[in-house]
């Protein structure tokens, strides 16, 4: 018999069954399809081998006008902003206390300090800093104590504890690969003094959630989260897990933790500086917001607008459903007034904004049940607002990702996208997903665009892990879908930088760099592979024989000098029965000019009534996609 060409259609699908799915293909991991045939996705590589404090759930990068790039990435416990692979902390603070408000008791032997401090509104794992503090008398020394700290446990609240440490030279929560942590203290018997009478302490914020808490009782929310009368601000007082929105005013930032404050940071302080509430600016009107879901600025207006916020006659309390906007280009002017065009307006259905995201045209508010499209309009309304999708669902305010002027989300079971009009997108791997899927921790979800492939990454929680440990992609120009395995809690396209950025672990990657997994010293091999559904070939009453095999394999932009892939082919008799007999091969390369050449020909020996294809790399420095291979067969009889 002739050569029998292979020849599969692009993308996965677990919509049906294998053998269903005849001329398509059934699994994969770290493969895309571009053009039609899978090929293994790029590598990744640390931007730097420092670590910050915390998981990081959205990065925003952003260019001063001197040219000095920034990512700013908002962690459940801190906000940062990265410059040349450094990090520096710009999380706002909570409160600074007055010069002899905070007094320490040590206990000989112990590296425990009591802190006195009547109302200190902190709860556990918050971070203080203090200043000012005298030595207690032993080794609890002034530079013991006047350095940051992370709050161990909240007696009441009016005191709590910390552990005293080595004074370091470093930032506490930066930590740099190879270099020695700071080490416990503990005090002696001369250590009993309070500290003097001109300690200060300024408390940053408060942390977040790291995992969504469901239900009530014990363990819920707040709940036995602390001694029993310890504080818990607003920002740490619900179920759901520390989320960051950022955008910029100018050269400047704007961010909010969701459900809570509203930050700017200034460009011209450095990032010495911290970030300061919008409330306390110089100059600002006693309405403006302290809370809200989101920060926004308009790009063609330069209003700022935040979602799900205070009303101007209720400051401190949060309607979800309420959007205000300043004056046009104006951080400090909330007050509407005729001589001004900052005003509100409220969307009607639903019971909170979950997200909104700019186009180039308008800027679409997604709520729990629907979608809205809301537009400049200029005076005296300034914007207006028009229902444009029913009947949807958000998986979470980091599940949403736009492209020029589509928006893609994922819903609680479906997938969406706003292309001018709201409709569910076809996919053809949504049962795999959400039958496997953690819906207690959806608001991890996270959705980005890797433009420069034409795809929609998201990444997601399986249904045994809390973290997100998988992703789907959609490929919008081919309108393909693919899946895999790996680690990412936070993701940013390319744009001012020149690869897409994501964080995983305390660390950011850049991505589509190189062949390899970068998260690991040295670096590893990734493991990509394709694997079809079954092949028919003659009658299905008849047996066929493999023999040969010319594969067709391309390994341009390999690093390695012999890049490789494993050529599986697997026989089964069944449709549903196993597959009873497999063969394997490896494809090397052999030479690059003129032309690439590889293993010419693989020899095996199959029976069955029906193949499936599997292709595998595990090979560090390979790159490798799929052609049209020919398979060499002829009739084996009946059964």
């Amino acid at each position: 018999m002739p050569l029998t060409k292979l020849e599969f259609r692009p993308g996965v699908n677990r919509e049906t069954t294998s053998y269903a799915n005849e001329g398509g293909w059934f699994d994969c991991d770290k493969v895309r399809f571009r053009f039609g045939t899978p090929e293994k996705i790029g590598g990744w590589q640390k931007l730097s081998i420092i670590s910050f404090l915390g998981t990081a759930r959205s990065i925003h990068s952003f260019a001063a006008l001197d040219g000095e790039r920034y990512r700013a990435l908002g962690t459940n416990l801190k906000y940062f902003l990265e410059t040349g692979g450094s990090y520096a902390d710009i999380t706002p603070l909570r409160v600074t206390t007055s010069a002899g408000d905070v007094t320490f008791a040590a206990t000989n032997g112990s590296s425990t300090i009591t802190a006195t401090d009547a109302d200190h509104g902190a709860i556990k794992g918050d971070f203080v800093t203090f200043s000012g503090a005298a030595s207690l008398g032993g080794t609890i020394t002034a530079n013991v104590l006047n350095q940051e700290y992370q709050i161990d446990t909240v007696v009441n609240s009016n005191s709590y504890t910390f552990t005293a440490r080595t004074a370091s030279t470093t930032i506490p929560d930066i930590t740099v690969a190879g270099e020695l942590s700071p080490t416990a203290v503990e005090a002696n018997g001369s250590d009993t003094g309070n500290g003097g009478s001109s300690v200060v302490g300024a408390y940053q914020v408060n942390i977040g959630l790291n995992t969504t808490v469901l239900g009530t009782g014990w363990g819920a929310g707040t709940w036995g989260r602390d001694t029993w009368g310890s504080a818990a601000s607003l920002a740490a007082a619900g179920n759901s897990i520390r989320i960051w929105e950022h955008d910029n005013f100018g050269e400047d930032l704007l961010f909010n933790a969701r459900d809570a404050g509203i930050f700017y940071w200034d460009e011209s302080g450095g990032t010495s500086a911290r970030a300061v509430a919008l409330k306390d600016l110089a100059g600002a009107d006693t309405e403006t917001p302290t809370v809200a879901k989101q920060v926004l600025v308009s790009d063609n207006d330069k209003h700022i607008l935040v979602f799900g916020c205070d009303a101007e006659t209720s400051i401190g309390t949060q309607d979800p459903l309420l959007i205000r906007f300043s004056s046009s280009a104006s951080l400090t002017t909330w007050k509407s007034e005729v001589t001004n065009s900052a005003g509100d307006l409220r969307i009607g259905s639903g019971t909170k904004i979950v997200k909104a995201v700019e186009t180039k045209q308008q800027i679409v508010v997604i709520t729990d049940v629907g979608v809205h499209a809301l537009q400049f309009i200029g005076p005296p309304f300034t914007f207006g607002i028009q229902q444009v999708g029913e009947n949807t669902t958000i998986a979470g305010p980091l599940s949403v990702t736009s492209v020029d002027d589509n928006v893609f989300w994922m819903g609680q079971g479906d997938f969406y996208v706003y292309t001018g009009q709201t409709q569910k997108l076809p996919c053809s791997v949504k049962s795999y997903v959400f039958n496997d899927f953690n819906d207690q921790q959806r608001e991890k979800v996270v959705a980005g665009s890797n433009s420069a492939f034409s795809e929609i990454w998201w990444f997601y929680p399986s249904a045994d892990s809390d973290e997100n440990d998988r992703y789907v992609v959609y490929n919008y120009l081919e309108k393909t879908w693919y899946y895999g395995s790996l680690s990412r809690t936070a993701w940013i396209d390319k744009g001012i930088e020149d690869d897409p950025t994501a964080a995983s672990g305390g660390f950011l990657y850049l991505h589509e760099v190189g062949n390899d997994d970068g998260s690991t010293n040295p670096v590893s091999s990734i493991t990509s592979y394709v694997e079809s559904s079954q092949i028919d070939i003659g009658d299905g009453d008849k047996f066929v024989f493999m023999r040969r095999i010319l594969p067709d394999l391309t390994f341009v932009g390999s690093t390695s000098d012999a890049p490789s892939a494993n050529f599986t082919m697997k026989a089964r008799n069944f449709p549903g029965g196993n597959y009873l007999q497999t063969d394997e091969n490896s494809v090397t390369r052999s030479a690059t000019s003129p032309v690439e050449q590889f293993t010419d020909q693989l020899f095996v020996r199959l029976r069955g009534r029906s193949f499936a294809v599997r292709v595998e790399s595990t090979a560090q420095g390979t790159q490798w996609r799929f052609g049209a291979p020919r398979v060499d067969i002829r009739p084996d009889g009946r059964q």
